[in-house]
């Protein structure tokens, strides 16, 4: 059994029916569906203004329950003295130290008004207050520098036209008249807007919107937060973040700008006018001469190169501190001498930490190594705090000093210890085309050079993510590697860390040179003598469904079992079905009626429903009905294809997931049919004796 959460951890915190870690047994040191639950994810981690100390969450689910909350921690620097200031049923969240460190802001739940609303307590959780009363609640929040200001985001009600609906209380009837009806698991009913409000210490007063009668976004949907808003040093202005556009405009574009608000005047200036691309995550440099974010250039194309722009307040001249480096940042924040920037970003299928000079754009690497960094955050000039992850542990807080990373927490180290965990070793994979592509090979524990393994293939999603050393509690691949698979994750075209044309090469080439670049992945691990060529299967979700999808219309041979989450079956179809428009029209081409675009019928030729007759592996497909981004109709739309063609196809259908399966008994649901289904398949098959039993197909590679 596992030890109580956090043994010799100090709690401040009263209420105590926040959710602890679950009791689990764990056989043989094997990972389990009911253990990936067990652990506790860290996230959130911020230093405090004298480098002293941080705050960081921990949420755990309860599968009973089937949900989940996160609590607010506190530690020293170093990781000692740890304190759980926050034990509460729902979780807290968009933690920020005020008052000089002083205090602590965060998002929490009030019963009163049954809402989030903005709560502040002492530094050493007592005091805990609420402090805002927002009819429709707050998403997030940023408090000004000299405390007396919060901007937040709520939401405003979209209002159906009162004549139609009048008397029609019960109706259940929408009328649309535009896109951007649909967004990501909601219809559209409401818009986040941002309020300005004076606070005391003790409340929020004298709310303003300051985009009333403005119909647009801020926070932008569907994943807009806090990051959104950010402070002048001196209080006086804020920026925002939104993309001013509605219906089609909305749908196809990826123009947000970046607004400044002068708190006397009460106007709004864009300081990004110009930029058809993204434009986000203002931060103001300390001093409040400068200001960064990031930045694409490119409209409708949201894998784009990110830069990091910089903006003088006074001269209003932009510099991109990144022009000469052919990779870019994904989350930064300035020292405290506001001389330098540090950030995470992909780099070569891990996730640095780098530090670039704001004058001289010389960037140095702080620390690498077999990980992913995220949330970035200075103690001081010369420290930082991050979040580290790899494929063979969830996130931990560790503190970054003179090239060197040292966890400060350890919240999943004695679950760890339990268990057995696959090996990961990065690969060099040839491509057709003569290149080299980085993979990752991960092996089950135990691993025996001697046995046959079956073997999956990992087909990310995106398509432009990286398969880098992330940590998923769906698509972990120890969980994979527990249950006696070897796994390859191959880095293919279209991925971000390896350089904007590789990143860039798959838009408008679906079903072209990153499904070869599988193939050679595949053709590489056939190759090992403990990978059994008769027993591969083929896995993955989004345009890793997509992928499965296609694969299964070209497989000659390679694959004897599939699984494919939330794919894309038919491309013609997704153009015309899904919400984000921008992304179709850019990535695909643009609309399969425009006959006389070459790019695009190429990509509408590639779709997987015109293969189906060449399907012969057996197939699962699962699907969230609250999936906007590719409907739950394209994977039954598979499955009827599959079941039609005489194949042996099973469905999972979750009708309150949306593109990820995130409730607890779902998730585990999730992963006993995924097992069940390839264990069935791949391990029940007689496994090749020897080298000369297998087959390497005369494998046409471009077919």
């Amino acid at each position: 059994m596992l030890p109580a959460v956090l043994t010799g951890c100090k709690s401040a915190a009263t209420e105590g029916d926040g959710i602890q870690r679950p009791q689990v047994d764990i056989v043989d040191g094997m990972l389990t569906p009911e253990v990936l639950e067990a652990f506790g994810r860290v996230s959130e981690a911020v230093a405090s203004p004298d480098g002293k100390s941080f705050i960081f969450t921990i949420a755990f689910e309860n599968i009973e329950e089937n949900t989940g909350n996160a609590d607010i921690y506190r530690a020293n620097i170093d990781g000692s003295d740890l304190k759980r200031l926050t034990n509460t049923p729902k979780s807290e969240s968009n933690v920020r130290w005020i008052d000089n460190g002083n205090k602590i802001a965060y998002l929490g739940y009030d019963k009163k008004t049954e809402n989030s609303q903005i709560f502040v307590m002492n530094a050493d959780g007592s005091g805990q207050k609420c402090v805002s009363a927002v009819e429709r609640g707050v998403s997030c929040f940023e408090i000004s520098p000299d405390g007396k200001r919060v901007i937040y985001g709520s939401s405003i009600e979209i209002k159906p036209d009162s004549t139609l609906y009048k008397g029609l209380e019960k109706t259940t009837g929408r009328l649309i008249n535009d896109l951007m009806y649909k967004h990501w698991d909601e219809w559209v009913e409401d818009l986040p807007h941002p309020y300005l409000a004076d606070f005391d210490g003790s409340k929020i007063s004298g709310e303003t919107d300051i985009m009333e009668g403005e119909p647009f976004e801020c926070p932008m949907k569907p994943f807009g937060g806090a990051e959104s808003f950010a402070w002048a040093p001196d209080s006086k202005s804020l920026v925002y973040v939104s993309r001013k556009l509605t219906g089609k405009d909305y749908a196809f574009s990826t123009n947000s700008d970046i607004y400044r608000y002068d708190i006397e005047t009460k106007k709004t200036v864009n300081l990004t006018e110009g930029n058809p691309g993204y434009d986000t995550d203002p931060k103001f440099s300390p001093d409040g001469k400068s200001l960064a974010w990031l930045s694409m250039k490119t409209a409708k194309y949201e894998s784009d190169k990110k830069r990091l722009m910089v903006l003088d307040m006074q001269t209003k001249q932009q510099r991109d501190l990144t022009e000469n480096w052919d990779y870019w940042p994904e989350g930064f924040a300035w020292t405290p001498d506001s001389k330098a920037i540090v950030f995470n970003g992909y780099y070569e299928g891990t996730q640095p930490v780098f530090r670039i000079d704001a004058q001289t754009s010389k960037i140095d690497t702080l620390a690498s190594g077999q990980w992913d960094y995220v949330g970035v955050s200075p103690v001081g000039n010369d420290k930082v705090l991050a979040l580290r992850h790899s494929m063979q542990r969830p996130n931990e807080v560790c503190l970054i000093e003179n090239g060197q990373a040292k966890d400060v927490t350890e919240v999943n180290k004695e679950l760890l210890a339990q268990l057995k965990l696959g090996k990961v070793e990065k690969v060099m994979v040839p491509t057709t085309d003569g290149k080299m592509m980085t993979a990752w090979e991960i092996l089950p524990p135990n691993f025996d050079p001697n046995k046959k393994y079956p073997m999956l293939l990992y087909c990310q999603g995106g398509p432009q993510s990286a398969v880098s050393q992330f940590w998923s509690y769906r698509w972990n691949f120890m969980i994979m590697a527990a249950n006696g698979y070897i796994v390859i994750a191959p880095n293919r075209r279209g991925v971000p860390g390896f350089g904007e044309e590789w990143n860039r090469q798959i838009s408008g080439d679906y079903g072209g040179q990153n499904m070869q670049d599988y193939f050679a992945a595949v053709d590489y691990m056939k190759t090992k003598p403990y990978v059994d060529p008769a027993r591969i299967g083929a896995i993955g979700a989004s345009y890793g469904g997509f992928s499965v999808y296609w694969l299964a219309g070209h497989n000659d041979g390679r694959f004897a079992a599939l699984i494919a989450h939330a794919g894309i079956f038919n491309v013609e179809a997704q153009y015309c079905e899904t919400e984000e428009m921008w992304f179709a029209d850019f990535d695909l081409g643009g609309a399969p009626w425009d006959k006389n675009n070459a790019v695009a019928q190429r990509t509408y030729s590639n779709s997987p429903h015109l293969f189906v007759d060449k399907w012969t592996a057996p197939i699962l497909i699962t699907v969230g009905e609250r999936d906007y981004r590719i409907l739950a109709s394209q994977g039954m739309m598979a499955f009827n294809s599959a079941k039609m063609h005489g194949l042996d196809a099973q469905m999972l259908v979750f009708p309150d997931e949306n593109h990820w399966i995130l409730k607890p008994q779902n998730a585990i649901l999730w992963q006993r049919v995924f097992f069940n289904f390839l264990d069935k398949h791949l391990k029940n098959a007689a496994p090749a004796k020897n080298k000369s039993d297998e087959t390497t197909s005369s494998d046409s590679i471009n077919q």
